[in-house]
């Protein structure tokens, strides 16, 4: 069997860590010393008065309409690259709603990460490659891990255990995690991977 790949999208593919840090001290929102990790900023915001809103409200932004300032993850377009070198189907499946909760300048979220995507080469047939048909968001979890056993993929990397913790989520489905804290392995046969070149070196192996 042909191995199908199937990559997340936030947090997998782009980053968001000095967006969100930006677009929360332009806010007032967190200190000038805190670090650039998305979940650092979060845990700061969500400690104010009305936090869970306020950090609703930064994510609205970044998603939306600052998304065009987020930034490619180092090693995701040489492992697409060698994906396509392999002649390897490749599909992004993201859980992403098309509005945010807290935006109010309505911004189409889906449309934001399509025309982020375009900037950065990814429908570009010498770029990344992509077909448009080949991108999918999902409204819910349960949504997306459905997408990913009929578009029939052998592999899915994310960022969230939560996604392979799914009850449907199909068995037979190579699961990777990408996290900067990796454990080696969980009991469900989950890979924890620190970055993009340890994944592009446990899926192709490492060069010679």
């Amino acid at each position: 069997m042909t191995p199908v790949v199937g990559l997340d999208f936030d947090n997998t593919i782009v980053t968001y860590d000095a967006l969100i840090h930006r677009t929360a001290r332009e806010r007032g929102l967190i200190a000038p010393g805190t670090d650039i990790n998305k979940r650092v900023v979060r845990d700061e915001i969500r400690r104010l008065p009305d936090g869970d809103i306020e950090w609703q409200k930064v994510q609205g932004l970044v998603y939306g309409p600052l998304m065009g300032a987020a930034q490619l993850i180092d090693g995701v377009d040489a492992f697409i690259r060698r994906c396509r070198a392999e002649d390897l189907r490749v599909f992004i499946v993201s859980h992403k709603t098309p509005y945010a909760g807290y935006d109010d300048t309505r911004t189409n979220l889906r449309e934001a990460a399509l025309g982020w995507m375009e900037a950065q080469g990814f429908f570009d047939p010498a770029g990344l490659g992509f077909r448009r048909d080949h991108v999918f968001f999902e409204s819910t979890r349960e949504a997306k891990v459905a997408r990913i056993r009929e578009l029939g993929c052998t592999l899915f990397v994310d960022d969230l255990e939560e996604v392979f913790a799914e009850p449907s989520f199909p068995s037979d489905v190579t699961k990777i995690l990408l996290t900067p804290e990796p454990s080696g392995g969980d009991a469900d046969g989950t890979v924890a991977l620190p970055d993009w070149q340890a994944i592009h070196d446990h899926v192709f192996g490492r060069p010679s």
